[in-house]
Order: C-alpha cells, then sequence, then structure tokens
C-alpha cells in the first residue's frame, strides 16, 4: 500500500500556478498532486516547513564540473556523483554533465561514465551533454582547437549509442562541421542537437533546424552575431519559434541589455532557459585548475584563461535565477520557470521533470523568501544540505 507524504507550511509554485494554504502530496518518486490542507490524506506523513516557496526543482543543461571536479579531468562516475550533489546545494535537482571538446578517448569515457551513472541511478543525473568537438575553429572559444574537427561516420555511430543508452543526450555542434544528412540521423536517434560554437550564417542555422536541431547553446557567445544584414545563429535563435536556447546569466557572459532585448525578440514556442556552465569551482575555494591542460583562473565571479578568454562560469543556478529577477526584472515565477520548465521543455522531458504536477518526478527545490535554497529533493527523497 502506498504512503502519501506531504509537504505544508510554504506557498507551492507547481511551474505555471501558486498555491496557498496548500500540501504537496508525494508518494514514491512522484507527485500524487496539491490538495487543500482540508483535503489531506488520513494516512498522510507531513513535513512541515517554516514559510518560503517550494517549487519545481532546477534543471541545468549545460555543466561541465562542480565540487572541485570537472568531466573533462575526471570522466568517471564518481565524479558525476559528486557534480550533481554539489549543485544540489543550488537548487539543481537534474543536470547534464557536460563535456568540452576532448580527445575521442577521453568522450568515449565520458559517454561510459554517464551511462554508468544512469544504471546506479545517481541522484541528479539525466543524461550528458556533449558541447563539441564538431565546433568552428574561429569561434572554439576555452574549447582547445587542436580537439576540433568535422564530424564522421564513427562519431554518429558512437552519438547514436549514447543516445539509445541515456535518458537524455544533447549534442552542441556547428553547422561548419557537420553535414545536414548527419544532423538529421542524429535527431532521428533522440539526439538533441544544439547549435553552438560557429559563425554560420543565418540560412546555414535554418537550414541546420530544418534538418533536426532544436536549440542554441549558450545565447551570444561563440556564435555569429546578429548584424543588420546577416542576423547569424543569434538571429536564428531569437527568430525561428521552434527553437530554444540557454543563456549564461551571470551578468559577464552576456550584458543585461542583451539579455532583455533577447527575452522581448524570442518568438515562441521555444523559450530562453538559463544554464550555469559552470565549471568545478562550484561548491568550492579554489582559485585554479586544470582543462586540457591549460589553467583557468577564478577572480572576481569569473573564470578566465592566461589570456582572457572566458573559459565556463562560476555560476550556480540560484544566482542566476536571482539576478534574472533582480537585475533584469523578470517574476520571481518567470526566473523559475527559466531554470526549470523551459528546459525540461527543450530535451522534451516535461512529463517528468520542470513541473509540481501530477505524475511528475518530485524533484522539488525549497526557497527562502529572499531566493536562497533551503532544501532540495530528488525523485522525493531530501538531499542533505551541508
Amino acid at each position: 500500500m502506498s504512503v502519501f507524504r506531504a509537504i505544508i507550511g510554504c506557498e507551492i509554485f507547481d511551474g505555471k500556478l501558486a498555491y496557498e494554504n496548500s500540501a504537496l502530496i508525494i508518494s514514491g518518486p512522484r507527485i500524487v498532486g496539491i490538495v487543500e490542507h482540508s483535503n489531506l490524506p488520513t494516512d498522510c506523513q507531513v513535513t512541515e516547513l517554516d514559510g518560503g516557496l517550494i517549487a519545481p526543482g532546477f534543471i541545468d543543461l549545460q555543466v561541465n564540473g562542480g565540487g572541485g571536479v570537472l568531466l573533462n579531468e575526471r570522466p568517471d562516475v564518481d565524479a558525476i556523483k559528486l557534480m550533481c550533489a554539489s549543485h544540489a546545494e543550488f537548487g539543481t535537482t537534474a543536470m547534464l554533465p557536460t563535456l568540452i571538446s576532448d580527445s575521442p578517448q577521453i568522450t568515449r569515457r565520458a559517454i561510459e561514465a554517464g551511462i554508468e551513472a544512469y544504471q546506479q541511478s545517481v541522484p541528479g543525473f539525466i543524461g550528458l551533454h556533449l558541447e563539441g568537438p564538431h565546433l568552428s575553429k574561429p569561434k572554439h572559444g576555452a574549447h582547445k582547437p587542436s580537439f576540433i574537427r568535422e564530424m564522421e561516420a564513427a562519431d554518429v555511430q558512437l552519438l547514436m549509442m549514447a543516445a539509445g543508452k541515456l535518458p537524455y543526450l544533447l549534442v552542441t555542434l556547428a553547422p561548419e562541421s557537420v553535414t545536414n544528412e548527419q544532423i538529421k540521423e542524429l535527431s532521428n536517434a533522440g539526439v538533441i542537437v544544439s547549435l553552438g560554437h560557429s559563425n554560420a550564417s543565418y540560412l546555414e542555422a535554418e537550414t541546420a533546424i530544418d534538418a533536426g536541431a532544436r536549440c542554441v547553446t549558450h545565447l551570444f557567445n561563440a556564435m555569429s552575431p546578429l548584424n543588420h544584414r546577416e542576423p547569424g545563429i543569434v538571429g536564428a535563435a531569437l527568430n525561428i519559434g521552434s527553437v530554444y536556447t540557454g543563456l549564461i546569466a551571470d551578468g559577464i557572459h552576456v550584458d543585461p541589455v542583451a539579455i532583455s532585448v533577447a527575452l522581448a525578440a524570442k518568438k515562441g514556442p521555444g523559450q530562453i532557459f538559463l544554464v550555469t556552465d559552470a565549471m568545478s569551482t562550484i561548491g568550492t575555494k579554489i582559485k585554479s585548475f586544470k582543462l586540457n591542460d591549460r589553467t583557468i583562473y577564478r577572480q572576481n565571479g569569473c573564470l578566465k584563461l592566461a589570456d582572457g578568454t572566458l573559459a565556463g562560469a562560476d555560476l550556480d543556478m540560484i544566482t542566476a535565477v536571482r539576478y534574472m529577477q533582480d537585475i533584469i526584472g523578470v517574476s520571481r515565477f518567470e526566473a523559475i520557470r527559466m531554470a526549470s520548465s523551459y528546459p525540461a521543455n527543450c530535451i522534451q522531458a516535461s512529463n517528468e521533470f520542470g513541473n509540481l504536477r501530477s505524475g511528475a518526478f518530485a524533484n522539488i527545490v525549497h526557497l527562502s523568501d529572499e531566493n536562497h535554497v533551503e532544501q532540495t529533493w530528488w525523485k522525493g527523497v531530501p538531499h542533505h544540505m551541508d
């Protein structure tokens, strides 16, 4: 017989609507529903909170590291566990650990680690994001240029295999380094194809989207800009309604004016969602670390290579949510949606993640009135906060 559990004593936001004087009902790993206090099941185990808000747990589709580890440097299950646990402290209950362009050997090891993490049901792990190596060298950013190359048949087969064994696989690529036939083949196999680190024209981006790409990686960064005679990938991301796009909202990667313009310009149903692009620094006090034998320095909330190139972000998801609310001026609930419902929509996972409606996994974040993380739950199990 199922044992119902209830969370009470706070406002509840289910991803669309807010409820007061209500209870969130959980059975096993999933949400049963939201009911008024007077309608609590008689055999319910009750957890009473002291105010604040419970909302869908955050979803990070681009996170390179955390807790002192970087997936490129530690492509193993223990690193994935540590990354997921570190980001849970900041409200993230589902994530795609992200591998930056690397050697074929490291890429395969990361895929094998991801498959093992899924088989072990690592809390917070829902798949992988492979950012490269099939990118554009002129837009390599912090990716090591020697790893960047065109996609070959063996790459397609590896990605299709991985997509068949992982819940979600997102791959960032540049139209210059792949064919539209390869994009179509990957998309048909369940790979979520995202355009990024690319100098493609608007037409090239549009053609890749027609072939199956459905996302753009970290809007504005490392991509052809929106110019008045050539709208580029930025123009395609904002103008083509089917496209979703990630955004690094740290006040460093994208100017707040550009963020506001993008929000006003974006055509739907595709949405702009938040990513951290976090590196190993999250949850630590480390001042520097290695990526592909290059040192990345941490200073004033910024991560850079020695030549000044931005190299990921020193950002957690609740900080991005606060930035969108406090600096950009979106509503609290919209900022939360950008960190939960919208990334779930992007990977077509809204039946299970990004909301607190009946049937979804009980991935939950409890926020204080000041938008600080008090507690998270993964599939109904509370994460022990440090």
